[in-house]
C-alpha cells in the first residue's frame, strides 16, 4: 500500500520579511502489512543531491535520445533579436504596477508537434562492430567485462537526479539510464538482471528509468525482475521487463494508494502557539496546515486530483502491461492479495523463486555449466565504462545539461554540505557559461526540486531568460518543479514534464508565530524598544500584529503573489486572467499542467533533447553530444558516507530537523515541500526525528 504524503507548505514571503516561517508537519506512522516496521521515507534529503562545482566537464553521447519517429523542419525558434527585446517587458519595464501588458494565449506549439524523442535501436555495421571490439581489446582495467556477462542493478532506496562520483552512496538517475543504454549495445552484455526493493522517489523518476527498461527491450536481449519486497513503485518497474520472479517469503503490498494531509493547529495551541497566517491562493494547503483542524474543500480537491491521476494511471499501464482489463486489475487490488501464489496464478510474476535459483535459470539460459560461476558485472563498475568504449560517440553539436535538484537556496551557508541543494551563485555561473560559450548548440535545465529562496529562484530565472536569448533552452522536469522550481522552468524556451512531475504551485502563504502565551506558560519575558511604526513588525513575536501591521502584511503578500503570478503569465505568454485560473497555489500533475499551458509536452529527457535538436536546426537523426555541467566531485562527506559513515547523516538531519522546527533568516521563499509518492513502510522517515534516531542508533 502506498500512500501520498501531504507536507505542503508552498509559501513565497513578502520583502519585508526578515524571517520565514516554516511549517512544522508531523506525519503519522503506519506500519505495513506483513512488512518489518523501517525507518526510511520523506524529509527534504530525498529530493537533494549533490550539486557542487564541476572538476571537470562529463560528455555523454545522445544516441539514447535520438528520436527517428518524424523529421522536423526546425525554423520555429525565435530570433535572439526578438528575444533580447521580450527581456525588457520584464518586472518593471512591463507596466507601471508590474503587470504584464500581454493579451495573447498561450499558442504555443502543441504537444503533438514536437517530437517525441524516442529510442530506436541500431544494430552496427560490420566495420563498426570490428571498430567497437578493438577498443575493447584495449580498455582500460577498470572498463573491461567478461563475454556474456549479465548487468546487475539494484533498485532500492533513494534515486537521485544528479550524477554520482565513485565515492558517492546510492543511485543515480542519470547513470541508470546510461548504463541501460550502454547494455544495449555492448556486445559483452547479454541480459539485465534487475533487483528491485522499496524505493524512495518520485514517480517522476520511475516513469523515466520504466521508459529506459522498454527501450532496453527493443536491443533483443532478456531483462530480468526480481521483487523482494514490492508496492506500487516497485511493480510498476518490474512490470516493464521480461519475466518476474519473487521469493515465497516475499512482501507485497498493492493495496492502492493513499493521500493525507497533517495539520497542527490543535498542537500548536497547547502549547500556547499562535500562528498568524496569511495565505494568497485558495489551494495554498500550507497555511491550512497551521491555521486549521481539518482539510478545507479546495485543499482536498487538489488532493484528490492528484490521486485520481496516480492512480488512474497506474491502474492504465498494469492493465495493459499485462493484458488484463481495467476493472479486472482495479477488483484485484481491493481483495487485499498478499500471497505470492496468488500473484503467480493470476499471471502477475513469471514464477516463485530465489535469487539463486533465478541465478541457475540465467545459467541454463546461457550455457553457462552448473559448477561454474555466472559472469555479472554491477552498477557500480559498469557505471565507470565510457560511451564511446560501446561505440556511443557523439558528435560536434553539442548540447549543455545544466542539473538544479533539491532545495533552492542563494548562497551557500556556513554549515551547508556539498550537494546540499540548488546554491542560485554556483547555478548561475554555469547558466553564464554556458551563455558565453559558442560550443554549445541549446541547453536544457533538468529540475528536480520543491522551490525555496524566492530572491534565487528569481535570479536564476533571469539568467535563464538571458541563456534563452542566445541559444535554445528547454527545462525538463523530473519527479517535482513546483514554486520556486516552477519559477526556474517557465523561463525556457519549452517545458517537458512527466505525466506524474508534481508542478505549478504558484501562490503565496506567509506569517509569523505569536508566542506569548508559551513565554507566559515557561516564564519567559521580551520587551522591545523600537523607532519606527513598523520595526516591530517580526520582531515582537510575543505579541499578534497590530491592526495596522496586519494590514501591511497582507498587502506585502498580495504583492508577492502578483509579482509571482505575473511574472509566470508573462514567460508563458498568457494573460494574467489566465494565469489566475491555474495558479492559487495549486499543485498539478504534468498531463493536467500541459492542457492547461502551464508546461508543453509530456515526456523525459530523451524527450527534452529532441526538442532542442528541432530548436537549434540540428536534424533529428544527427547523434549530439550531452555535456554535464553539474558532475559533482568527491567531497570528504560523500567519502564518510560511502565508506558507511553516519556522521553526515547525523549532521545533516540535524540541520533539517532546526530548519523545519524554527524560524528561519532567508527572506522571501517560493516553495512547495513535501509532496511525495511512497511506499508506507517508508512514512516513519518523513519525521525527522526518526530520521534522526536511526542515524543515531546506527552509529552506535
Amino acid at each position: 500500500m502506498s500512500k501520498l504524503i501531504l507536507l505542503h507548505t508552498s509559501h513565497h514571503l513578502t520583502p519585508i520579511h526578515r524571517r520565514v516561517l516554516n511549517a512544522v508537519v508531523l506525519t503519522p506512522l503506519s506500519k505495513p502489512l506483513l512488512t518489518p516496521f523501517s525507518l526510511s521515507g520523506l524529509h527534504p534529503q530525498c529530493l537533494r543531491s549533490s550539486f557542487s562545482p564541476p572538476l571537470s566537464l562529463r560528455s555523454l553521447s545522445a544516441r539514447a535520445f535520438d528520436s527517428s519517429s518524424r523529421a522536423f523542419d526546425s525554423s520555429s525558434s525565435s530570433s535572439s533579436s526578438t528575444k533580447e527585446e521580450e527581456l525588457k517587458q520584464i518586472d518593471g519595464e512591463s507596466g507601471p504596477q508590474g503587470k504584464v501588458n500581454s493579451e495573447s494565449v498561450n499558442t504555443g506549439t502543441l504537444d503533438k508537434d514536437y517530437p517525441t524523442g524516442e529510442f530506436q535501436f541500431q544494430k552496427m555495421s560490420s566495420w563498426k562492430s570490428f571498430v567497437v571490439k578493438l577498443r575493447m581489446l584495449i580498455a582500460l582495467p577498470w572498463e573491461r567485462v567478461k563475454k556474456g556477462s549479465v548487468l546487475t542493478i539494484k533498485l532500492r532506496g533513494q534515486v537521485s537526479d544528479q550524477l554520482k562520483s565513485r565515492f558517492s552512496s546510492g543511485l543515480s538517475l542519470p547513470q541508470i539510464c546510461e548504463n541501460l543504454v550502454k547494455a544495449a549495445y555492448d556486445p559483452r552484455i547479454s541480459g539485465v538482471y534487475l533487483q528491485i526493493e522499496s524505493l524512495n522517489c518520485g514517480w517522476g523518476k520511475v516513469e523515466e528509468i520504466r521508459r529506459h527498461i522498454l527501450d532496453f527491450k527493443k536491443s533483443g536481449k532478456f531483462i530480468l525482475a526480481f521483487v523482494p519486497a514490492c508496492g506500487e513503485k516497485e511493480y510498476y518497474l518490474a512490470s516493464a521487463c521480461q519475466e518476474i520472479y519473487a521469493p515465497p517469503s516475499a512482501y507485497f503490498s498493492l493495496f492502492g494508494l493513499t493521500v493525507e494531509a497533517s495539520f497542527v493547529r490543535g498542537v500548536l495551541e497547547n502549547v500556547g502557539i499562535e500562528p498568524q497566517v496569511e495565505r494568497i491562493g485558495k489551494y495554498k494547503s500550507a497555511g491550512d496546515q497551521l491555521a486549521r483542524k481539518t482539510m478545507s474543500e479546495e485543499n482536498c480537491e487538489m488532493l484528490t486530483a492528484l490521486l485520481d491521476n496516480i492512480y488512474g494511471n497506474w491502474l492504465d499501464v498494469i492493465s495493459s502491461t499485462r493484458g488484463k482489463k481495467r476493472e479486472d486489475i482495479e477488483n484485484f487490488i481491493n481483495e487485499g492479495v498478499y500471497q505470492v501464489e496468488k500473484f503467480k496464478e493470476e499471471g502477475w510474476i513469471t514464477n516463485i523463486h530465489y535469487d539463486d535459483e533465478v541465478i541457475s535459470l540465467l545459467k541454463e539460459r546461457l550455457g553457462v555449466q552448473k559448477e561454474k560461476v555466472l559472469p555479472m558485472v554491477d552498477y557500480r563498475k559498469y557505471s565507470k565504462v565510457r560511451q564511446s568504449t560501446v561505440g556511443l560517440s557523439g558528435s560536434k553539436d553539442k548540447i549543455a545539461i545544466i542539473r538544479a535538484s533539491g532545495s533552492i537556496s542563494r548562497v551557500r551557508g556556513s554549515f551547508s554540505l556539498p550537494g546540499s541543494g540548488i546554491i542560485g551563485e554556483q547555478f548561475i555561473e554555469k547558466i553564464r557559461s554556458v551563455r558565453e560559450s559558442k560550443k554549445y548548440k541549446a541547453a536544457i535545465i533538468r529540475i528536480d526540486s520543491p522551490g525555496g529562496d524566492a530572491l534565487a529562484s528569481d535570479l536564476m530565472w533571469r539568467e535563464i531568460r538571458l541563456l534563452a536569448a542566445s541559444k535554445p533552452v528547454i527545462a525538463s522536469m523530473s519527479d517535482v518543479a513546483a514554486s520556486g522550481g516552477y519559477y526556474m522552468a517557465m523561463a525556457a524556451d519549452t517545458i517537458v514534464a512527466e505525466n506524474l512531475t508534481l508542478t505549478g504551485s504558484i501562490g503565496v502563504v506567509t506569517g509569523k508565530f505569536n508566542l506569548g502565551k508559551l513565554y507566559e506558560k515557561i516564564g519567559f519575558n521580551k520587551e522591545i524598544i523600537s523607532r519606527g511604526k513598523y520595526a516591530e513588525l517580526l520582531a515582537a513575536e510575543q505579541r499578534s500584529f497590530r491592526p495596522e501591521e496586519a494590514e501591511l502584511f497582507a498587502k506585502s503578500a498580495q504583492n508577492a503573489y502578483k509579482q509571482f503570478r505575473d511574472k509566470a503569465a508573462f514567460s508563458r505568454s498568457m494573460t494574467v486572467d489566465k494565469m489566475e485560473e491555474v495558479a492559487q497555489g495549486r499543485v498539478w500533475a504534468g498531463k493536467d499542467a500541459a492542457s492547461r499551458g502551464l508546461v508543453d509536452a509530456i515526456g523525459g529527457l530523451s524527450r527534452a533533447v529532441a526538442i532542442a535538436k528541432l530548436k537549434a536546426n540540428i536534424p533529428q537523426d544527427r547523434q549530439v553530444t550531452l555535456v554535464e555541467l553539474a558532475r559533482p566531485s568527491p567531497t570528504l562527506p560523500e567519502i564518510l558516507s560511502g565508506i558507511g559513515s553516519s556522521l553526515v547523516g547525523v549532521d545533516r538531519t540535524m540541520k533539517e530537523l532546526l530548519q523545519d522546527l524554527t524560524f528561519g533568516d532567508g527572506g522571501v521563499q517560493a516553495r512547495m515541500e513535501g509532496i511525495m509518492f511512497q511506499r508506507l513502510e517508508g512514512a516513519s522517515q518523513a519525521n525527522p526525528i526518526f530520521s534522526l534516531l536511526k542515524d543515531y542508533l546506527s552509529s552506535l
